[in-house]
């Protein structure tokens, strides 16, 4: 059963273990279970307290079935649902003796709106303790509760900050916040909670609302209709500015908790819960929740035909080149407690990989993710060398060298004397052959690349790139290596740019080409950010380094051929030396305030035309697209969910739109063809002439996800 309940002398126990499933969710069924048994407890005139505890390790109850939310296609459907929940969660409120959860491990979604309706709440002081309100990511607002609830109990600016940040807090930060009442250990956790409850019974316990009331200005804001207004306005603001706009859910639910802040339960659950019908039916949801269960997809990745190899376990790390990227690798091993050996070759060198690792890390002291203490501790796994002195005994090496294949290929000849034979060798290359590096190998099979993304310690994706030659379990201990390292994994087969550099440069370059033909350098980069991009083309540019990018676009060249030779603009900015945001200048000026680079003008050609954003985004896009379906027609990867995942978090890609490959789908695989043939024609560019992949597609009927 779902749900059991027991009576231990005067105090009954409500244990939630759903069947054949490693979580707990609220679906149909167990709600509909859940609300007889509240009724029946209801009339047991000798309990004392009700326990509400879990069975399921490192999990309290993860949320609502999404499936079900997913199904959901009218408004009144999903105002139905959230309804039901409400009544359930409404009816543990609502008993006449103490309700106190009992939280070791996640409590989602639901399962946090279901604590919220208890008298007590305490967790254990486990890592696993997470406690949160992820709905806005999934497109909607809380429909159980928890806009009322949530901002009642814990103030009303930490319970919006909470809801519009869509992220779980640990059990230290729910203590001291007021949304747990104590923390125990896991070890006699029943005789604690035991002990607890029987202080509650007794009187011993305050429960009032909200827990912990604030003073000074801050109390001012919270505890007066003046003050409220300014935190109403003030979180408007930076949703704004964080989502410009393009996620309804956020703004939704700032307007739902202004609401109904100020009514009684049944008002404010009402104006809750039909602003979660509304929302559940958009199709910004509907793509994020497509976007939830690729990310779950590709987070649990594994290696078809494996499942009997496990790989090995590392420990113990080398990271060659001690620049910015090198430096970034080190200190996310070292987040991870694997020991990393810096090497490069001067002790300059090496302070500015060491300088790197030590920024990130006191970064997230500020923001209180670390104590000084742990942070120091986890610096302290960076060790630096000039030598391969300790090379013999590492797990693995990521070299991070300059992009170039003749110092790399140097590199890998002389790690693969250094190392032990069984020592993984990886590159952190974004477009060369790894093929190519593994023959200045004695085993080609341990080599594999490892492509991460700047900067490395917020960037989510890795490219995994094998070979040929990379044998399975090289493949399966690198897959786990990136999982431990809190990062989503694609794996690409070797090929010049891989997935995301060869899609992304397509498009750069096109936004180069729509530069030299229009002059709006400005007019450009806006139309993609009006179309979700975080930035435009040549911000982006700027904040990659544009010898970087140009360098990129030459080794696509040399493997495409012209449609990767790079537009007028990029070869003139090249020849002019300007790298971007690092040396302060690119196609902006980079101040304190960025401003567009008056001396772009003289590198272009008059303008034979002036811009029309829907061609322009039209052009971009779609070159993204024709270029994706050129991937999968090489076989770099083996579906288009993967390319996807890869955009949005290689990229920056929206969200809200689902994919690049599914936001093809949404338009019409038949349209975006037309549109390449158009622009072939009209332009007298072959350029944009449709993968035979797209057209196999076209003449299918079929999108990139079904066919």
């Amino acid at each position: 059963m779902a749900l059991t309940f027991r009576k231990i002398k005067d105090v009954g126990v409500l244990a939630f273990d759903h069947d054949d499933s490693k979580v707990n969710v609220l679906n149909f069924e167990v709600i509909k279970t859940l609300d007889a048994m509240l009724d029946e407890i209801a009339q047991n005139k000798s309990l004392q307290a009700l326990v509400i505890v879990s069975k399921k390790k490192d999990i309290f109850i993860a949320g609502a079935d999404i499936k079900e939310i997913e199904k959901i296609t009218e408004p009144k459907d999903g105002q139905a649902k959230a309804k039901a929940g409400q009544d359930v969660i409404n009816k543990i409120a609502d008993l006449d003796v103490p309700t106190i959860a009992v939280i070791d491990g996640a409590a989602l979604g639901g399962g946090c709106e279901l604590v919220l309706a208890c008298d007590y709440r305490v967790a254990t002081f486990s890592d696993k303790v997470k406690i949160g309100l992820p709905e806005v990511n999934l497109g909607f607002v809380p429909g159980f509760g928890g806009t009322y609830r949530l901002p009642r109990l814990i103030g009303l600016s930490e319970g919006i900050k909470m809801i519009l940040a869509g992220q779980p807090i640990d059990a230290q930060k729910a203590l001291k916040i007021g949304l747990v009442d104590k923390l125990f250990a896991q070890n006699g956790l029943e005789d604690s909670v035991e002990a607890f409850t029987a202080e509650v019974i007794a009187g011993k316990h305050k429960n009032s609302l909200p827990r912990k009331k604030k003073k000074g200005f801050m109390g001012i804001l919270e505890n007066t209709r003046w003050g409220n207004s300014i935190i109403f306005s003030q979180s408007r603001k930076s949703v704004m500015a964080l989502s410009k706009g393009f996620y309804p859910a956020p703004l939704k639910a700032i307007e739902v908790i202004k609401k109904n802040f100020y009514t009684n339960r049944t008002k404010g659950l009402d104006i809750e819960c039909q602003a979660f019908g509304e929302l559940a039916v958009t199709d910004i949801s509907k793509n994020l929740v497509h976007l939830f269960y690729l990310s779950e997809k590709y987070k649990k990745l594994t290696v078809p035909g494996a499942e009997d190899i496990k790989g090995v376990a590392i420990e113990k790390a080398g990271v060659l080149g001690a620049g910015i990227m090198g430096g970034g690798i080190a200190q996310l091993l070292a987040s991870r407690d694997i020991w990393a050996r810096l090497k490069d070759l001067n002790y300059d060198a090496l302070a500015l990989g060491y300088k790197a690792a030590y920024k990130v890390f006191s970064q997230a002291v500020q923001r209180r993710k670390l104590t000084k203490a742990e942070a120091e501790r986890k610096m302290a796994h960076i060790t630096g060398t000039l030598d391969y002195s300790g090379f013999k005994n590492l797990d693995i090496v990521i070299e991070a060298v300059l992009e170039n294949m003749n110092v790399k290929k140097s590199v890998f000849s002389d790690l693969s004397d250094a190392c032990d034979p069984k020592t993984i060798l990886a590159s952190n290359t974004s477009s060369l052959s790894v093929s190519e590096m593994a023959t200045a190998v004695k085993d080609p099979s341990k080599v594999i690349g490892f492509h991460f993304f700047n900067p490395v310690h917020r960037m989510p994706l890795v490219e995994l790139i094998t070979t040929e030659d990379t044998s399975t379990e090289t493949l399966v201990t690198a897959l786990n290596l990136v999982k431990r390292l809190g990062k989503t994994p694609i794996i690409v087969k070797d090929s010049c740019g891989f997935v995301v550099n060869r899609i992304l440069l397509a498009y750069i370059n096109e936004a180069g080409r729509l530069l030299d033909e229009t002059g709006d350098m400005i007019g450009i980069d806006k139309v993609m950010t009006d179309f979700g991009m975080p930035m435009g083309p040549f911000t982006l540019s700027d904040e990659v380094g544009l010898d970087v990018g140009t360098k990129v676009m030459h080794i696509l060249e040399d493997a495409f051929g012209e449609r990767f030779t790079a537009s007028n603009v990029f070869q003139k900015i090249t020849e002019k030396k300007l790298l971007g945001k690092k040396s302060g200048i690119g196609f902006y000026i980079h101040k304190k305030k960025r401003e567009p680079n008056p001396d772009i003008a003289a590198m272009l050609k008059p303008s034979t035309r002036s811009l029309n954003a829907h061609e322009c985004c039209d052009r971009l896009i779609f070159t993204m697209i024709n270029e994706a379906a050129g991937c999968l027609q090489d076989g770099i990867v083996s579906e288009a969910d993967a390319i996807d995942i890869g955009m949005i978090f290689g990229t920056g890609f929206p969200p809200f739109r689902g994919g690049l490959l599914k936001y093809a789908d949404t338009i019409g695989v038949d349209y975006v063809v037309s549109s390449l043939e158009r622009f072939t024609q009209d332009l007298k560019a072959q350029r944009f002439a449709p993968s035979p992949y797209l057209l196999k597609l076209k003449e299918q009927k079929k999108g990139f996800l079904s066919g």
